[in-house]
Order: C-alpha cells, then structure tokens, then sequence
C-alpha cells in the first residue's frame, strides 16, 4: 500500500508509465536519520515498479552521482524523466559541493535514455544545461536551483522549465519562487524571472505543471514551512497564475501527477516517518504514500479525492480491531470523537482518537496529546478514516484532509462517541501487497502482543 526500498527511506520521486501500462517510479533514497548529509544521503535513484500504483516492487538503483570533478559529484536529487523520441529524457539536479558556509551548490543537468522503462541512462556532457541566473536567483549560500520539471512550451515551439530557486529580490525567509527557463532543444536554456514568486513562502520545492483539460495549466509546488502543497493556475503558461491554496494536508509532500489504470489523473505523494518509530522520534524522510485522485473544476479550486483503485485492497466489513483499517463515520453536527485504538487490548482508555466539531478536525494520541490538526472550509457531513500501521489519513466528504503518524496503542473496534453516547463504526480491512516485509522500510506492524 505504501513503499520504501528495503531498508531504506523515500524522498522526491518520478512517475513513469510504459506502453504495457507498468508504472515505475524513480525516487531518490537515504538511510532513516534525522540528521540530514546534504552530500551523501542521497547520491542514488531507486526504481520500483507497479502494474496498479499500489503494489510497488523494488528493482534496485537506476542513476547514481557524478565522477568526481563534475557538477553532479557529490549527491544527484529530484528529477524528472520523461518520454523524447523513441526513448526518454531527464532532468536532475546535481550538487556539486557545500559553500564555505555550508550551503549545497545546485545546478540541472541532463540524462538521456534509449529505453522507456526508467534505466539505461547516459549524461548530455560533463556540465549541468541550466544555472541560476544571479540578475533574479541566489546562486550561492541560501540558494536554490533543484527540483527540474520540464513540459512543451504552450507560447512556442520548444520547452518550459520550472525549477524550485530563491528570489534574490526578497527577504531569504520568504525568497521561496518557481524559477522559468526555456530552450529550443533541451540542451540550450535562457533563463527568466520567476515564473511564481509569493513572497510568503520559505522553500517552493518540487513544482509540477499539469496541462489541464480546458488547454490552462495547474501548478503544484510544495511548502518547505508548512510541509504541506499548494496549487496555482492559469490560462497559459507565463499567466496569470492564480494561487488556489493547499491541495495537500501538512505531512503530504512532493506530489506528483499520472494518469491512473482508468485515464483518470491521480496524485502520489511522499510521507514521512519518525526515527526510532517511537511518537517521540524526530520526522524523516519516509514513504511513498497511496495514490488519491485529483478533481479540478472550472468553477471550484483543485482538490485530492478518495481513489476509488484502492477499494479492491479492502476486505469485508467488520466490527472486529484492525491495525489496517478503513471506516466511514457520519457526522451529525455535534462533536464526534472516533476512537482507533486503546492503550491496552480490552481497555476503553483511548490512544488515537479522530475528533471533529464543526469545522476544527484534529487526530489525538495518548493522554489527549493533539498529533495533527485542520480548519476545514465547511463542516463534513462524513468522515472516512484509513490506517496503515502508523499512518493515517482522514478524508471529510471524500477530499483528503489530515495526514497523521502514531506509534502508539492496540487496535480496537472502532467507536464514534456523540453526546457521550458511544456507537461501533464497521470497518473494512486493508489488505496489504507484501505483509511478510520485516526490515527498516516494512509497515509498522503495531505494538507487541498487539
């Protein structure tokens, strides 16, 4: 249902989809640690591959740095591949180095492939085809020029980059801008000013551009502060971009867009873990997390829905503990807790609880503590809660909400309590692709003698 390689942790990532329909995924890999190496975290790609984006296949690393001396030697980071002729092209971030200060120097380089399936790549040259242009960006400590994303230009006939960079003209803190470059070829770019610059934002990392069905375009990039996404959109590429908000809840990062088995676009996101897999444990860099689907309506702002390809991952109803679970809980108005797990088999002492009044929607863990929490739009008039191990997601009228972590608790039959009055709330089981997985990357598989 969610994936890492075996013993490892999943950081940005691609999607490709080959013309027998199996999708792999590209993504960059690293220990668990919450003490990040910016030189030597991440210095390779991992592949894995699916035939229906939930049960995902490791198949090894795929791209690794550069030899020493080039602009790639000392960690490779976000990339995007895509089809070029009979075969692909990538683009990629490369660090070359830290500043004196201790800030990774970044540039775009370029990879080409004779196959469809993600491997097989070979470097354009030595050098990177794109840096920051020092009239707009920051080119050294606080710089940013990663996270390439590359589509047909809609005002030519050559190709649009957008690149996660830092406006020189702003305050470092909220310098956080999408980057604009264009080239006739893909090996010769002219940059531009940003293509986006809000002025409230500390890092807009991993934008994606998504041509929308009307011919306007969506522009997803992901808040360094609030490690959440927001989106954006607009008529034509260069604009006007119209910011629409967050698309993702906090913990929801790096998304990326695919058409889906049925053509229908869907949206896959990382998500993270705590070191030590303890409540108490710093977040790190985790896991790919399920597939939701994206609906964009001309009239309404984007938003991330329940992806109904998960449904033929859950078993029959029941009124039985399920550490792997989905339930659907309607919300009559008043204060509802939902109740997920207890601090002991048979006990009633809650330790992950969904609570909702109103608008305010939160997840509790032990003792009350409050783990993540949102202000919806609109009160829900239906909750649908999943758990995987320790990971949760609740969905209010079927759009993606809060994204949580809990180490803690035994499963129990699920109970929504309204007016102090309990009532039970049937669940399905998730059925897991690989259950018997037992390394750093495996689900957690909840408290012993649970």
């Amino acid at each position: 249902m969610r994936y890492a390689p075996p013993g490892l942790c999943v950081n940005d990532f691609a999607l490709l989809r080959d013309d027998d329909g199996t999708y792999a995924v590209l993504h960059l890999q690293g220990p668990w640690t919450s003490e990040f190496d910016h030189l030597r975290m991440e210095t390779s790609y991992g592949r894995a591959t699916s035939a229906d984006l939930v049960d995902w296949r490791p198949r090894g690393t795929a791209f690794g740095n550069g030899l020493p001396g080039r602009f790639d030697q000392q960690a490779v980071w976000t990339m995007h591949p895509f089809r070029h002729g009979s075969g692909m092209a990538m683009f990629y971030t490369g660090v070359s180095g830290l500043t004196p200060e201790g800030w990774p120097l970044q540039s775009v380089g370029l990879a080409y492939s004779d196959r469809t399936d993600g491997t097989g790549w070979r470097r354009h040259g030595t050098g990177p085809v794109v840096e920051a242009d020092p009239r707009w960006y920051r080119t050294a400590d606080r710089m940013g020029w990663r996270d390439p994303f590359v589509v047909r230009d809609d005002e030519g006939d050559g190709w649009a980059m957008v690149v996660c960079a830092s406006d020189a003209s702003l305050p470092v803190e909220v310098s956080g801008c999408v980057a604009l470059a264009t080239s006739p070829d893909l090996e010769h770019w002219t940059v531009h000013p940003p293509l986006i610059s809000p002025g409230d934002v500390d890092e807009l990392e991993c934008p994606v551009l998504e041509r929308l069905d009307d011919g306007g375009w969506l522009l997803l990039g992901s808040v360094g502060a609030t490690r959440g996404f927001d989106s954006w959109t607009a008529p034509t590429l260069r604009g006007p971009w119209t910011r629409r908000g967050a698309l993702g809840p906090t913990g929801a990062y790096a998304p990326r867009v695919i058409p889906g088995p049925d053509g229908s676009r869907v949206v896959l996101h990382t998500t993270p873990r705590r070191v030590g897999l303890t409540d108490t444990g710093d977040r790190c860099r985790g896991m790919l997390a399920q597939p939701k689907s994206l609906v964009v309506h001309e009239d309404s702002a984007p938003r991330l829905e329940w992806w109904p390809g998960l449904d033929r991952w859950l078993g029959a109803e029941t009124d039985g503990p399920l550490l792997h679970a989905v339930g659907d809980i309607a919300v009559s108005g008043r204060p509802v807790e939902i109740t997920l797990r207890t601090d002991a088999p048979g006990s009633a002492r809650p330790a992950l609880t969904i609570g909702c009044d109103g608008k305010n929607l939160r997840a509790t863990g032990p003792d009350g503590s409050t783990l993540d929490e949102t202000v919806l739009s609109e009160a829900p008039a239906r909750l649908r809660v999943l758990t995987i191990g320790e990971y949760v997601e609740v969905y209010a009228d079927d759009v993606f909400a809060l994204t949580t972590l809990c180490y803690s608790g035994h499963p129990a039959p699920w109970t929504a309590t309204t007016d102090g009055v309990p009532r039970p709330i049937p669940t399905r089981p998730v059925h897991l692709p690989d259950p018997t997985r037992d390394d750093a990357s495996a689900i957690w598989p909840g408290p012993v003698g649970a």
